[in-house]
């Protein structure tokens, strides 16, 4: 069995973003499973877009990621991910095939940062960083409601 990994307070906003992001990907698959028509699932995935992961890429941006570096190729390779994941959100042709790339990319972009980035900030994050991450999501924002939930 895999240890869970340690983290650090200052990034434990994020973390629970990142739980409700692997969420959605469940979600997603949950509702191919049970054939919901991919139009209301897109729907949803277009208020979570707006509503919590628009947010979070913009917190991430300003706050986490400049503790590595903009130059670091970790930070580069979710910058990227981020530009990908922003294109696929906003696609509107194609959706089952849209939706079924967002969930493996989100899944893996997740894993990715919390196995990994998050990782490399907390062995080298000093106290002044760590407090402006703290200061940055004292005041984390509730999820929001969304009535039409498909996936039970």
């Amino acid at each position: 069995m895999t240890k869970p990994i340690k983290r650090l307070v200052a990034l434990q906003p994020w973390s629970k973003d990142h739980h409700h992001g692997l969420l959605l990907s469940w979600k997603i698959k949950k509702g191919f499973s049970i054939r919901i028509d991919p139009e209301r699932i897109k729907k949803y995935t277009d208020w979570f877009w707006a509503n919590h992961l628009i947010p979070h890429f913009a917190t991430e941006e300003k706050f986490v990621f400049p503790i590595l570096g903009n130059d670091n190729p970790l930070v580069q390779q979710v910058l990227k991910e981020h530009k990908q994941l922003q294109f696929l959100f906003e696609k509107e042709d194609a959706i089952s095939d849209t939706l079924s790339q967002i969930e493996t990319l989100l899944n893996n972009h997740i894993r990715f940062e919390e196995r990994v980035l998050f990782n490399a900030i907390q062995e080298i994050a000093n106290e002044k960083e760590i407090q402006i991450l703290q200061a940055a999501r004292k005041d984390s924002e509730g999820y929001g409601i969304w009535e039409d939930e498909f996936w039970i």
